[in-house]
């Protein structure tokens, strides 16, 4: 599975190149800035690409946007974002096109290798990744979640995050009856299309944040 990495910082740039390396994945590109990511994008055709959003030379957006504008000439390239922040503008663009996997995790709350390596194996293979707090940032800039109890919020972060209700449940220590009558619930609030596919649910909540 071939992968371009987009990030400045070295050591960092390094670490994520011979983890995948090590996880037979094989890094085709690395790019240290903005400019240099989109033609390497557009060069290699990776089977997904894990960046970050700040890259020189303005440490701004320069990461989502050349992700967007890359998945603008070749639809659905699969795109990992790896960060420490949440721009908001820009990931809902990102986020909110249905073609193709997409995924948003934050640096800080990345703790398990294997999480990891299965997330950019999600990606890759169309599907969605969502850290819980990129979600819950979102969605309190785009519609407080005062409408939700701390149960629905709870449920949510899980949803987003790719779970099945079972695997909610689990997590939650609650029955998955009850975990199907939150998300009920939180579609009905929310005005969202109940489903019980994970992937068009996640897609689901960035089609609201996109409204």
């Amino acid at each position: 599975m071939r992968v371009v990495i987009a990030e400045d910082h070295a050591l960092l740039r390094d670490g994520l190149t011979r983890l995948l390396e090590a996880f037979d994945f094989e890094v085709v590109a690395t790019v240290d800035n903005g400019p240099s990511l989109l033609p390497a994008l557009i060069a290699h055709k990776p089977d997904v690409a894990v960046i970050d959003v700040r890259l020189p030379p303005t440490f701004t957006d320069e990461g989502l946007q050349a992700a967007i504008a890359a998945r603008t000439e070749i639809p659905g390239l699969p795109v990992l974002v790896l960060s420490q922040h949440v721009e908001a503008l820009y990931a809902r663009e990102l986020l909110g096109d249905r073609v193709g996997g997409v995924g948003y995790l934050l640096k800080d709350r990345i703790s398990n290798v294997a999480q990891f390596v299965d997330a950019v194996h999600q990606v890759a293979e169309g599907g969605t990744v969502m850290d819980p707090e990129v979600v819950a940032r979102l969605l309190a800039r785009s519609r407080p979640l005062d409408v939700l109890t701390t149960r629905e919020r709870e449920v949510l972060g899980e949803m987003a995050a790719g779970r099945s209700n079972a695997a909610i449940a689990a997590k939650l220590f609650v029955t998955e009856k009850a975990v199907s009558k939150h998300i009920n619930n939180i579609f009905t609030k929310l005005d969202l299309p109940p489903s019980d596919d994970d992937n068009r649910r996640v897609l689901a909540v960035l089609a609201y944040l996109n409204a």
